[in-house]
Order: C-alpha cells, then structure tokens, then sequence
C-alpha cells in the first residue's frame, strides 16, 4: 500500500499531521507513507523517521499533480481540504479521505460569539480520516526531530546553561503577542533565569524586555535560528508561548508549558496543546473574544484587554512551581 498526507500550511497545522503520519507508519508497516507540503515547511518533517519520502508543492499546480500520479498512490490523505487539494484529488483520481474543517461552524462560532465547534483536538480530527485503514489515535504528543547538534554553551550565557524558562515571545500577528510591559511584570516574578525566543520581528521588543530586567534575561530573538531555538525549547525547564508555530513545537519534549491566548482561542481552532502533561491554558472570557481566527494587525476595539488583563499570578504560580 502506498499512502500521500497533504497538508501544505501552517507550521502549527503541519506539526499536528505528524501522530497521523506515525500511526499510519506503525500500525502499517509495510505501507509506504508519503508527505507533501509546502517548500517553506519542509523543516517540519526533516529527519522525520515514519514519513518514507518527502514531496514538495511546486509553483505549477499541474507539475506537482504529475509528481503525484507519478508515484501511483493507493489512497491521498487530504489534511487540508482546500481548492488545491479538491484539484489534486479530481485530477488524479486516487481514492481519498478528506479533513472536515467544520468552516460554516467556525465562521458563526466568531461571528456570534457561540461556542459552535465541539472542544475536538485537531489531531483527533484528522486522525479521523485514516480509521478507514484501521489506523488508531496512539495518544502518544507530537513529533519533532531536530535537525543538528547543539550546545548550550555556544547558544547562551553561562547565567542561563544550568536552567532557564524558555519565553516565546513572538507570533504573527499583534493580537497573538502580549505586550511589553505584560511580559516584563510576568518576567520579574519568575524565579528562574529567562531565554526569551523569536524571530527578528520581535528582536527589538525582547531587548526593551531585558533591559528592563537586567541580566536575569537573555534576548536570543533573531540571534538562534529555528532549530536552535528548538532545541533551547527542548532543554527548557518550562516553556511559555502565545498562539505560535515555536510554542506548539515546544509540545514535542514533554516540557511543562504555559500556552497563552489573547485575541484567538485553542477551542475554535482545536490547537491547544497535545498530550502535555503539565499545561497552564490561559486566557480570559471578553464579549470581544475571539475577535479573530487567526489574529489581527490591531486590536479591533483598542483597549486589548484579552492580553493586558490575564491574570499573572496563576502563570508565575505554575512556572514557580517545582
């Protein structure tokens, strides 16, 4: 048998295909197990052990479809569900099992303020599309595999080597992101050193950050690069993170984690984390929230209060906690 997964965006939606793609693996090992995503997201499954060959989208739909009917799958996988993947599954007439993404739901879960969409992980949406193979939910967390060897020495300062708190602080948008001074007044109660993690979009903030509070905090945003932020995620003793790629990653090393929600909500999109054993979800019930599904540039309203006003005791409480 011979099976192709899509799903070509985002990281986050990307890193929770992969218990799909190891349980179609183990409990069908002589299955050849395929993976198609986009150029950009092929980090994700590198060095992926259950995954037989890694295909990527091209610029021309059309050669990717010859790329497809080329290998003579069995069954698709569609884990996306777009026009992309309708035109893939039409053309190539393979047999198929598509994710129900549940849009209509969705749309009037934001636009009412309704909670529409049943509290179901995203994993245990897609893993629906391969009971038809017999394939079961192993309740086993996500699968990352870093890339390289790394040190910590070569990455941070002797102050943060022994243990440190991982702070992602960065995300797409601005309604995903807490503020500065939010950050700063959580960060000054944590008794532990602090790395604070993103991109270069978030350099300059993680630097008002740690010049607020000296040298108990590291700015390493824009200075690691992504695998090296993984693996100071995976050598954390706890993690913090907003609504971001680096956070849901984090849910791969059985890391304590603090995942923090302002203007999207993990129930709309069913991403909050993964058989984590130790999780602190925080956020706060606003008549605004959720203003988004994906985030926005601004607030719509001005005031971002689903950020400013979380309460911190309970995050420093959890993160203080041995």
């Amino acid at each position: 048998m011979k099976v192709l997964v899509i799903r070509f965006s985002s990281m986050g939606d990307i890193i929770y295909t992969t218990p799909v793609v190891r349980c179609l693996k183990k409990q069908l090992p002589d299955a050849e197990v395929h993976f198609i995503t986009k150029p950009a997201f092929k980090y994700i499954y590198d060095n992926n052990p259950y995954v037989d060959k890694l295909l990527l989208l091209k610029p021309e739909l059309s050669d990717t479809i010859k790329d497809i009917k080329a290998e003579q799958y069995d069954y698709i996988i569609d884990l996306h569900n777009n026009l992309r993947t309708t035109l893939i599954k039409l053309r190539t007439g393979i047999k198929s099992s598509t994710y129900k993404k549940q849009t209509i739901r969705k749309w009037l879960s934001l636009k009412l303020k309704l909670k529409l969409v049943p509290p179901v992980h995203l994993v245990d949406r897609y893993m629906k599309t391969v009971q038809f193979l017999g394939v079961k939910n192993d309740d086993q967390p996500i699968d990352y595999y870093i890339k390289a060897e790394h040190q910590l020495d070569k990455l941070l300062p002797v102050s943060h080597q022994q243990s440190f708190v991982a702070f992602v602080i960065g995300a797409t948008h601005f309604t995903k992101r807490m503020p500065n001074e939010k950050i700063i007044s959580l960060c000054k109660e944590i008794n532990a050193p602090i790395v604070l993690l993103g991109g270069n979009d978030v350099k300059e903030n993680g630097d008002i950050i740690a010049s607020a509070l000296g040298n108990k905090v590291y700015n390493a945003c824009g200075v690691t690069s992504l695998d090296e932020s993984i693996y100071l995620v995976s050598k954390a003793e706890k993690i913090i993170g907003f609504d971001t790629g680096l956070t849901h990653i984090a849910e791969a090393f059985k890391r304590p984690i603090v995942s923090i929600w302002g203007g999207t909500v993990p129930e709309l999109l069913g991403v909050q984390p993964y058989k984590v054993k130790e999780v602190l979800v925080a956020g706060i019930e606003l008549s605004c929230r959720p203003c988004s599904k994906f985030g926005l540039a601004t607030c719509p309203l001005g005031h971002f209060n689903c950020m400013r006003q979380i309460p911190e005791v309970p995050i420093t409480q959890f993160v203080n906690n041995n």
